[in-house]
């Protein structure tokens, strides 16, 4: 892959992505096999006018032994560094770019009960900054063609090839394209090479309309049904708004999925019934899970099935009781770009974009109406969920129906896993 391209590339996560302001800090997450790359990022965030970046790097083989030979005591150990540092995050608000990279399977063969207690007592200890900052702050994440990812994607390829692959393809969907050089590229790839900038504002504004038109519905439930066995219902909170594309935090725009192609709201925690049927893998805590199911009764998940990695699941929403609830529903047409890749990414900023998917644990609190002036608990009596986790899987498939109801009245939204021409036009 050219530098000239993730050059762009990096420009976009810090312009069009975080956002950074003029005299902010930045926050860049990577991992280590990622340092090229993370470079630029950084090059860019301060030529955006940044005063000070810091770079948080992470390798999982180090991790993995980690979880591997510490102990749980040591492990769910908070050190005052670590405090500080978050504490000092809370203060300076400052923009946070995410660059995933590592493959699904990094954390394979971690003891998952000793990761679940590590994290259970991290997140408590650290819970008060994270609860100050929520909401305040730009955040974004974009993706990099690491080497085990790519050869889980394109596993019949060279690792070489793999990679150059994975990187043609996550810079693809989000508008960056060396059209000059390939003359196959169609005219809509080509109008975004030139202007990816551009291009995200006109994704944006299409995403706006979408937007409005749910919004306006005021639905109270949504239904899901396809012949795979999904058959559900969720109740939502007209108070609570629907949201794609880009969000605005403080008076900055921002967009937090690179790539992004859904629509989401937040549904009222513990209001849904029925059963949902995965349609893709997911990756969770480093570990693969495959071919699952999610039975809710009275609004909480009473029942869980998976070919592989059914214990994983059972752990993640054991995380709290918030973990057995419903935190986002989102809308993604089954003819999208991401899904029309035919590309099995076994990465959710991916996956997610390529399907219908649903989340368990924490709602977005921002997203009810007069959000700026109301407390945790005033958040939580509007329905939105409280969680350590955020976890997204995905649902959708090409006979998904989801219909709203607005005081008993039946209005299809999605009709064969697609936008209802109705809904739209």
């Amino acid at each position: 892959m050219t530098k000239t391209l993730l050059r762009k590339y990096a420009r976009l996560a810090v312009r069009t992505g975080a956002n950074v302001q003029k005299g902010q800090y930045v926050v860049v997450r990577a991992s280590v096999e990622m340092h090229e790359f993370a470079g630029m990022v950084v090059e860019e965030a301060y030529k955006a006018g940044a005063k000070e970046v810091r770079v948080d790097w992470r390798y999982s083989y180090t991790t993995k032994m980690a979880y591997r030979h510490q102990s749980l005591k040591t492990l769910c150990n908070v050190h005052d560094w670590q405090e500080a540092k978050q504490a000092f995050d809370c203060k300076t608000l400052p923009a946070y770019i995410n660059i995933i990279s590592d493959g699904p399977d990094a954390l394979k063969g971690v003891n998952g009960e000793k990761m679940q207690k590590s994290s259970v007592a991290t997140h408590k200890k650290l819970k008060k900054y994270i609860d100050e900052m929520d909401n305040n702050y730009q955040w974004t994440i974009v993706a990099a063609a690491g080497k085990d990812w790519a050869k889980k994607v394109f596993p019949g390829e060279r690792t070489s090839t793999a990679v150059e692959k994975l990187w043609k393809t996550i810079l693809s969907t989000v508008y960056i394209t060396d059209a000059s050089s390939d003359p196959a590229k169609t005219p809509r790839e080509t109008s975004f090479s030139g202007d990816p900038e551009k291009a995200w504002a006109d994704h944006n504004a299409d995403f706006m309309d979408k937007c409005a038109r749910l919004n306006d519905a005021k639905f109270d439930y949504l239904e899901y049904k396809s012949a795979n066995g999904t058959d559900f219902r969720c109740w939502l909170n007209n108070n609570i708004l629907w949201l794609g594309g880009g969000e605005t935090t403080k008076g900055v725009y921002y967009n937090p999925n690179m790539p992004t192609e859904e629509i989401f709201t937040t549904p009222i925690a513990g209001k849904c019934e029925g059963t949902l049927v995965s349609t893709k893998p997911l990756s969770v805590r480093g570990n693969l899970v495959e071919n699952f199911t999610f039975t809710f009764e009275d609004g909480k998940v009473t029942k869980v099935t998976a070919e592989k990695g059914e214990d994983v699941l059972k752990q993640l929403i054991a995380s709290d009781e918030g973990a057995k609830m419903l935190g986002e529903l989102a809308l993604v047409p089954h003819n999208s770009p991401i899904s029309n890749s035919g590309i099995l990414f076994y990465n959710t900023l991916f996956d997610e974009n390529a399907a219908c998917h649903v989340a368990i644990g924490r709602g977005f609190g921002n997203l009810v109406v007069g959000y700026e002036d109301m407390t945790r608990e005033q958040l939580k009596e509007q329905g939105v969920n409280e969680s350590m986790i955020h976890v997204d899987f995905m649902i959708g498939c090409e006979d998904l129906s989801i219909v709203g109801y607005k005081d008993g009245k039946a209005t299809p939204i999605f009709t064969n896993g697609n936008w209802d021409e109705e809904f739209v036009k």
